[in-house]
């Protein structure tokens, strides 16, 4: 219960590392798999750093017997151990408990970095059950022990007349603050890989102890390599034979670039896009840069040489489309959006790049006009079948022209307001469900659209058939926006659509079903950012007068830990949901509905993961069934437990 009382005893000061532990979701991106995994990466790209900026060949990382705790090792120069001249204290143990430290902040210690916030290593150290950090400087060997941030030891020097210098740090993840600890071997083989074609002069050893699994990482070809892989990864054919390489050797106005592209017979681009090394799965201002060279040079060429048909109207779409491209550029100051380094904001560097970038392609696709003709039918290509694609989709759109109240579908029930922004429609599965959901529901912003059964699989149907199925056709003249390439999203009338299933593996692949529905015929509500699914919870726990919602079997037992750690002899009391149905209207709505205590997830396709995205869906959903036989095989070790 609120209190009218606000005085300054209300206010809570976190000192420290605290406010890494509160809220981790705003260090690493949320607590599930990635934010595990983004400790390991924060660690490693400092090592990163030492050996892009020539100070270290060689990293190790160890996965230890556990499963659950990890060494990083590198041959650079050795955090400093010194006492700090401000804190009196030793520096390595600043760095490590005090946000906002580190070397990256001028110049004098890095040339380029993975990021300038300060805050990857106390952050890792934070959110770590134990820490040990090792330094080999200046003719010994220092080490410091932490648990949770604190230091819970003197750093002190355990060994002298030590040959060589460098960094170890072992970490094992705070299983209270974590969904799961245990750390995935083949994602981290994937991206450690990654960091060796983006640093071709670096080598990275990493050790499975629970396989006794030893490999060694080391591409001397760099992203012309990587490129390469990832084309033949894809089975992607090339257009053309020669593929475009830029490597700038000098820094320009604090940045250079390096850029491997070529264009393939693949339906989807395929960008990645990185800074430092760090990967930028959200873009940035260098990938725009990248986009907007590639779309001038083709573009300029194609006019130069009079390859561009009448009446064809070409896109910056047409003119990407099967493009495989890897842009790395290195630079003095990064900014990134958030600590998760997943997106850069610098604005002087998308025309920086973009003007680098498209001298040099110009000048290639003049050099080698053979190559350049290939591209040019390839967009060509492109646009036509693009075109194509609407005038099927208008055809459609014809007849099931939506754009009123007096065409909604009668299962749903709208809400009063009519401003999109503040609008929401919940697509609910079953009339059960959608009872509870519509009382609980707000009614002036929040939409309740109720769903029988599963759905038509949209991979596996053509435009009409989609539109002749009673469910699709409800849930596309709800929204109101067309379908296909007809897409207005200026008529959309809701800017959250929000899956609502129940919590078990019917609800999951409902989701699945309309979540393919919406990548294959209406693609731009997930671009734009529209779409989610909501994460009610399976479980309800109780203890004295508190009261959890846990979403899944992992959050149900991180709660429980939870309540044990502060009272071994609590009683619990807990109850699983069979379904949405089940739940009470006022249960539904503080859980589920509201959105001051609600979880959603927001469906989002990365610029980097889109080919991969298409595959996906391709073979999971496609009529080729050897193709999802393969994926379980691949990935059947993987299943912990299975709802049936």
């Amino acid at each position: 219960m609120s209190s009218d009382k606000y005085t300054g005893e209300n206010i809570q000061v976190l000192e420290g590392l605290e406010p890494v532990r509160k809220r981790p979701g705003m260090y690493i991106g949320g607590t599930g798999k990635p934010g595990l995994h983004h400790l390991l990466w924060e660690v490693v790209d400092n090592s990163v750093d030492e050996a892009t900026n020539g100070f270290a060949t060689q990293i190790d990382v160890i996965l230890h017997r556990d499963g659950r705790s990890m060494t990083v090792m590198d041959n650079g120069r050795g955090i400093p151990v010194d006492k700090h001249p401000v804190k009196k204290i030793p520096t390595i143990e600043v760095i490590l408990t005090t946000l906002h430290a580190g070397g990256k902040f001028d110049n004098s210690s890095y040339i380029t970095s993975g990021g300038l916030h300060g805050v990857g290593a106390s952050v890792v150290n934070a959110l770590s059950e134990s820490l040990i950090a090792t330094v080999k400087r200046g003719g010994a060997t220092w080490e410091q022990h932490y648990e949770r941030g604190k230091p819970v030891s003197n750093l002190k020097k355990i060994a002298s007349n030590t040959r060589g210098t460098g960094t170890s740090v072992f970490f094992k993840p705070d299983i209270e603050i974590f969904e799961t600890v245990d750390f995935d071997a083949t994602w981290i083989e994937d991206n450690l890989e990654i960091k060796t074609y983006l640093n071709g002069a670096l080598r990275i050893v990493f050790k499975n102890e629970a396989t006794g699994e030893r490999k060694e990482f080391h591409h001397e070809g760099g992203i012309q390599e990587f490129q390469h892989h990832l084309i033949e990864e894809a089975k992607a054919r090339p257009v053309h034979a020669d593929p475009f390489l830029l490597r700038q050797e000098e820094m320009v106005q604090g940045a250079r670039v390096e850029v491997a592209l070529q264009w393939t017979e693949a339906p989807k681009e395929a960008i990645r896009s990185f800074v430092n090394g760090i990967p930028t799965r959200d873009g940035g201002t260098h990938e725009q840069g990248l986009k907007d060279a590639i779309r001038s040079a083709v573009r300029a060429y194609m006019d130069t040489h009079s390859l561009l048909p009448k009446k064809l109207d070409i896109s910056a779409d047409d003119i990407r489309e099967g493009v495989f491209c890897i842009v790395n550029l290195f630079m003095v100051e990064p900014q990134f959006q958030g600590q998760t380094k997943e997106k850069l904001n610098n604005p002087e560097i998308k025309s920086l790049v973009s003007g680098s970038i498209r001298l040099e392609l110009e000048h290639f696709l003049n050099q080698h006009p053979t190559t350049g003709e290939a591209i040019a039918t390839r967009v060509i290509q492109a646009a036509k079948a693009r075109h194509a694609s609407r005038a099927a989709a208008s055809s459609v759109r014809r007849k099931t022209s939506v754009s009123h109240r007096l065409n909604l579908p009668g299962k749903l029930a709208d809400c009063s307001s009519t401003d999109p922004a503040e609008s929401e429609l919940f697509i609910v599965e079953g009339d059960s469900a959608g009872g509870s959901a519509k009382q609980g529901r707000d009614r002036k912003t929040q939409a309740i659209l109720p769903l029988r059964g599963k759905v038509l699989n949209a991979e596996q149907a053509t435009l009409k058939k989609v539109m002749d199925n009673k469910e699709l056709s409800n849930v596309t003249q709800a929204l109101g926006c067309g379908i296909g390439d007809q897409v207005d999203l200026t008529k959309l009338r809701y800017h959250k659509i929000i899956l609502l299933m129940d919590a078990d593996s019917d609800g999951h692949h409902i989701s699945t079903l309309l979540l393919t529905f919406f990548y294959r015929y209406l693609k731009p509500l997930i671009e734009e950012g529209y779409v989610y699914i909501a994460q009610p919870p399976l479980y309800r726990i109780d203890s004295a007068k508190s009261t959890f919602w846990a979403l899944d079997e992992t959050d149900r037992e991180r709660i429980i830990r939870g309540i044990k750690r502060k009272n071994k002899k609590a009683k619990i009391e807990m109850q699983r949901f069979k379904g949405l149905g089940e739940m009470m209207p006022a249960t539904l709505k503080s859980t589920t509905l509201h959105p001051d205590t609600r979880r959603l997830l927001q469906v989002t396709i990365p610029d980097t993961e889109r080919l991969a995205t298409e595959e996906t869906i391709s073979a999971l959903m496609g009529k080729d069934a050897s193709l999802r036989f393969d994926f379980i095989m691949n990935n059947a070790n993987e299943v912990e437990d299975i709802d049936v």
